[in-house]
């Protein structure tokens, strides 16, 4: 565990990741935020890329996907704040989210694509919890909203330190 003094001088990004990482110590919670985190994400996304444009605005941008454009890239802003290098790698994967979100929404339609953005979105949610019953510890976002934002790069991080790659 990193003492105050040494997590004084830390960058915000390693405060946050310190103190998210408190509550996600057991190895089977982490491995189901591997796997939870980045479905939780896609599927908001997806929700939100099955409203259509509204009428005054369908001239000038597409018919679908503009609130999760707005959303997702809000969110890469915060991203690129905490870390450049994170940031940017959850900038290309929300890009191949739309793009999966885009390939569902042609093959099966809107109505579809929200429906199963829904049911990944519950599934995902009831993992996360189960992580946390097996941690015997609440989620960290009970104690502060922004973790909600915290989870998807560290999760990332992870995996950039699996590859040996610094963020």
């Amino acid at each position: 565990m990193n003492t105050p003094e040494v997590l004084s001088n830390a960058r915000p990004v390693d405060r946050w990741f310190n103190a998210y990482s408190q509550d996600h110590q057991h190895p089977l919670n982490q491995r189901l935020h591997v796997f939870c985190v980045p479905a939780i994400v896609w599927s908001l996304m997806a929700m939100l890329y099955a409203v259509p444009t509204p009428e005054v605005l369908a001239a000038v941008v597409p018919p679908f996907g503009v609130l999760a454009a707005l959303l997702a890239g809000l969110s890469v802003v915060f991203w690129l704040w905490l870390s450049l290098p994170l940031g940017l790698g959850i900038a290309v994967l929300t890009l191949a989210g739309f793009w999966i979100n885009a390939l569902i929404l042609d093959a099966m339609g809107a109505m579809a694509l929200l429906v199963i953005g829904a049911l990944v979105f519950v599934v995902a949610w009831i993992g996360q919890f189960i992580g946390h019953h097996i941690e015997g510890r609440r989620p960290s976002f009970f104690t502060d909203l922004v973790y909600l934002m915290i989870g998807p790069p560290w999760v990332l991080a992870k995996g950039y330190r699996g590859l040996g790659l610094r963020w």
